[in-house]
């Protein structure tokens, strides 16, 4: 009797083993094709980003890749999408300062966030959904999710005790610094000048901050 439960729980045991390393291993393969995507899109532009490449960059099969995302504005999606929720845990990960400071940091991180390779590969993918009709579907929601939630961390930034605002005021005055931001980060695309945008960036928080 001792001996067959013994043997019944070896038995789940290795099941359970078995199941979450599948699960590992599944996880791995989405972070390596989105990973891959991002890359692509950074690199390569919209244009010139295959399905055949991320494949190829990530080490992962064409059936791997089907099972994950069944078409190609899914991937590209997911992508941005991973890519954002790693940028937001790093924002929320750092320490934030107390007081009128806090609402300055927030702004350079929300800066930090909309730039680099969050923002080139949002624009591709925009610029690419103007005449893909299933792209921009597959779009349209992720980066209102997007939205909502850079709004909802800088409630919970400027919600702390010591930095009272008004919900209505914050909402606006957010959505004008993330569009600036957004033509800021097309201006470091093409080559604009980047003491030009530093300084534009500080123009906006003498202003925005008093209020």
């Amino acid at each position: 009797m001792y001996m067959r439960a013994d043997l019944h729980v070896k038995r789940r045991s290795r099941h359970v083993t078995a199941h979450r390393t599948q699960q590992e291993r599944s996880t791995r393969t989405r972070a390596l094709l989105l990973d891959a995507t991002i890359d692509c899109l950074v690199e390569l532009g919209y244009a010139h980003t295959t399905v055949i490449e991320i494949c190829q960059r990530a080490g992962v099969s064409r059936g791997a890749q089907q099972h994950h995302f069944t078409t190609k504005a899914d991937l590209m999606t997911s992508a941005l999408e991973h890519l954002f929720t790693r940028l937001a845990a790093k924002i929320l990960d750092g320490d934030l300062p107390t007081g009128p400071d806090r609402l300055e940091k927030g702004i350079d991180l929300l800066w930090e966030a909309y730039s680099g390779a969050l923002s080139t590969a949002a624009v591709e993918l925009w610029v690419a959904a103007r005449t893909d009709e299933e792209l921009r579907a597959s779009l349209l929601p992720v980066d209102r999710a997007l939205g909502h939630t850079t709004l909802e961390f800088y409630r919970r930034l400027v919600g702390a005790p010591d930095v009272p605002a008004d919900p209505t005021e914050l909402e606006t005055v957010l959505l004008l610094t993330v569009h600036l931001f957004r033509g800021l980060a097309l201006d470091a695309m093409i080559g604009g000048d980047p003491g030009r945008r530093t300084a534009l960036i500080a123009d906006w928080k003498s202003r925005v901050l008093p209020r």
